[in-house]
């Protein structure tokens, strides 16, 4: 092996058979679809390419739109479940786990093949790929990236826990696919809602903008990985609701100590800012947890000037408890992006991308599952989140090393990455976890991580 990926076998995995069946993608479907989702798996023992294979090839029958491809008819885009496969491709590195653990969020750090998410539109491209990289040390990395038209993360996660299932001949979950889901949403849904749309239309001021965001962003940020570990985050909790004089979940005070962390470092006080905050609205609907589509609402939260973390905190936790159903905005995202037409939807951008503004998005993903997931017998030790495209303000939170503890990445401009990493951002960070506290192995072998 080299310091290169070198590729030891290539293949297109299919059901076996092709359904025919065309899911009708919602307008919040299409606005999104230009967006892949990508991650990466990293499992402390070798994975069989062959047994992952068939595994995923019984997984995909399950769920067809991953191995679909997309097509336009007149101004709706649709996924057609024709079993055209995914690829699948095999990779040796000679690298160590921890070393390709501090290296995952890099743009080209070669654990994913990221889905060419606009070009797909046009058909032909694949909506999943699957990229299993053989580590020097005997360990894996499975990455995979999918189209985000075809669902969210919780509809990505039932694929992997069906793939998983057949992998390992355990039951696999109930799964339901959404042919039409906007004629679904209309049926569960409550008549009205927030009435505030999760997308807006930019000018074209602001567009120009956004665009040279884009065209800068390898430049001008950096991805960097917090790992809290349990016992610091009850000792953070505890102290946070103390402050705010009331008890506060676990999401509530992590979001409120890194948004105060990060601002208090960029010297960015003096401003009121906001956070996004999506949510997975199925337990709001009633739903069951195997629906496949893009089914997330948002929350959003403001943060007057030179906020502490419980003051955050407890605007988070009243965001939270005014979270009924009638608060979703799914209806009011579908009126706004209907009234300006299906011609203009790709000019869209989410309310939370709005650099200009330094609005943070800060997207949970624990509960999914992810540490749960058996492949070879055992489970994942890490997992992280990692893109092409690293866009400021934008961050997740997601179990730990071997489901413990608490992983939060955050893309922030060059500058204050380097802050963060640093010994006064460090201290800051964790001024909650005990010196004397031993952390995972594996997070003290990973170079990069704050």
């Amino acid at each position: 092996m080299s310091g290169w990926p070198h590729l030891r076998s290539s293949r297109t995995v299919r059901a076996g058979f092709a359904p025919g069946t065309v899911v009708t993608c919602g307008v919040t479907d299409t606005v999104i679809a230009d967006v892949p989702v990508s991650v990466v798996f990293f499992f402390g023992h070798p994975l069989d390419e062959d047994r992952l294979a068939e595994g995923l090839a019984t997984a995909l029958a399950a769920v067809p739109g991953f191995a679909g491809r997309l097509r336009t008819t007149g101004d709706v885009l649709e996924i057609v479940c024709d079993d055209s496969g995914i690829p699948f491709d095999t990779y040796d590195l000679d690298e160590t786990l921890p070393k390709a653990i501090g290296r995952v969020t890099l743009p080209g750090a070669d654990f994913v093949d990221h889905v060419q998410a606009p070009a797909a539109r046009q058909g032909g491209l694949p909506l999943l790929t699957v990229r299993l990289t053989h580590l020097s040390d005997g360990t894996s990395a499975l990455g995979c990236s999918f189209h985000h038209s075809v669902g969210d993360l919780s509809s990505f996660m039932f694929l992997v826990r069906a793939w998983s299932a057949a992998t390992e001949g355990t039951t696999a979950p109930e799964i339901t696919l959404l042919t039409d889901p906007d004629a679904f949403l209309d049926s569960v849904l409550p008549p009205t809602d927030s009435g505030r749309p999760g997308f807006r239309l930019p000018t074209p001021e602001q567009a120009e903008r956004l665009g040279a965001e884009f065209e800068g962003a390898v430049r001008a940020n950096r991805t960097v990985q917090v790992y809290f570990t349990d016992a610091e985050i009850a000792a953070l909790r505890e102290d946070v609701s103390a402050a705010a004089g009331q008890r506060l979940s676990v999401n509530d005070v992590l979001c409120g100590h890194m948004t105060s962390v990060v601002r208090t470092l960029a010297g960015d006080t003096e401003d009121e800012r906001s956070i996004a905050m999506p949510v997975n609205v199925r337990r709001f609907l009633g739903l069951d947890a195997g629906v496949i589509g893009n089914l997330v609402g948002e929350m959003y939260v403001t943060c007057p000037p030179n906020a502490s973390a419980a003051a955050i905190a407890t605007q988070i936790r009243a965001a939270v408890d005014d979270f009924p159903r009638a608060q979703l905005n799914l209806r009011a995202n579908r009126a706004f992006l209907e009234s300006i037409g299906r011609s203009r939807l790709r000019e869209c951008v989410p309310v939370g991308f709005d650099p200009d503004r330094r609005t943070f998005t800060i997207t949970n993903w624990s509960r999914f599952g992810i540490y749960e997931v058996t492949f070879g017998g055992k489970q994942p030790v890490f997992f992280s989140p990692t893109s092409n495209l690293q866009l400021p303000w934008v961050s997740w939170i997601v179990e730990g090393f071997d489901n413990r503890g608490l992983l939060f990445t955050i893309a922030v401009p060059a500058r204050l990455a380097t802050a963060l990493r640093g010994p006064a951002g460090r201290a800051a960070l964790h001024r909650y976890r005990d010196p004397a506290e031993e952390l995972p192995a594996l997070a003290g072998e990973v170079r990069k991580l704050a």
